[in-house]
């Protein structure tokens, strides 16, 4: 079994980047917007500071308060559209739940939106033109390519149907000529339909919902998924230890898609900041 490193190719996609950053007449930019006071939302946004210290990228972050309205929000979001030096905005999910998510979402510039959420960039995804892609399923298929993955011809199964990861998951392996198959909370006989999989997607986040015996023999399996156990310890969806019995390729978590979500938002910004210096 051999193990799909992200945290290496994360490393060597951030060198990348960095070296077409500082070729560009002003360095990239990127703000990244926090409401509240979430632990693991804190943890994501320090991490992409850290990220663009290391891509050259110019960086700044709001904090607004748990109890922030969404008059607020949707000000600081305008005010950061029209900041020249400003290429990309995120607005760090969940929401406080005041505030709404999909009103946010479309009031960020499409061409600031590296995040990959807004309605004219997963409609772009959907019918093939050029558009800013999600982060975690980019970054995916960034995974899948440097270990010589291809999807063509191959039957994916996709476990979950979420915006962020789920569906344009399966868009991004049907572009790549996959067969795919989205299965969810309604699927009936969730573990014959894994069994099939030649390349498997878990993203729903629930500890121990792939098990060994759901995983076909010879299989990528990729958890897309950050669980904690019952001691507190990082766990995807996938039981790693019985999948990597029967996988020829499995992501670990952590350290598998979670540094490729963050590059992919690198790779995001970096174009961002091409497009608006008219440079892509």
């Amino acid at each position: 079994m051999t193990t799909l490193d992200g945290k290496a190719l994360a490393a060597k996609i951030k060198a990348r980047v960095r070296e077409e950053a500082v070729k560009l007449p002003r360095r990239p930019g990127l703000a990244v917007v926090l409401v509240g006071n979430d632990p693991a939302s804190r943890v994501y946004v320090t991490s992409k500071r850290k990220d663009c210290e290391e891509c050259g990228f110019y960086s700044e972050e709001y904090a607004l308060l748990e109890s922030a309205t969404q008059e607020e929000l949707l000000e600081l979001v305008e005010t950061l559209n029209g900041r020249e030096d400003i290429d990309g905005i995120l607005v760090q999910l969940p929401l406080p739940a005041q505030l709404d998510e999909e009103t946010v979402i479309q009031a960020i510039d499409p061409e600031k939106d590296v995040d990959g959420f807004h309605p004219m960039n997963a409609g772009a995804l959907l019918i093939g033109r050029p558009g800013f892609l999600p982060c975690t399923p980019a970054g995916v298929m960034d995974l899948l390519d440097e270990y010589g993955v291809d999807p063509a011809g191959k039957r994916a199964v996709v476990v979950g149907r979420s915006n962020i990861v789920g569906k344009p998951m399966a868009l991004l392996l049907l572009r790549r000529n996959a067969t795919v198959t989205v299965c969810h909370s309604r699927t009936p006989d969730l573990a014959e339909h894994c069994r099939q999989a030649d390349i498997l997607v878990a993203a729903v986040g629930r500890q121990g919902l792939i098990t060994g015996d759901m995983v076909k023999q010879g299989a990528v399996v990729v958890d897309v998924a950050m669980n904690r156990d019952d001691n507190g310890k990082l766990c995807g969806d996938v039981d790693f230890a019985a999948a990597a019995e029967r996988a020829a390729y499995l992501t670990p978590v952590p350290g598998g898609v979670g540094p490729m979500t963050r590059a992919a938002l690198m790779e995001n910004t970096l174009l961002a900041a091409k497009r608006r210096q008219n440079l892509a």
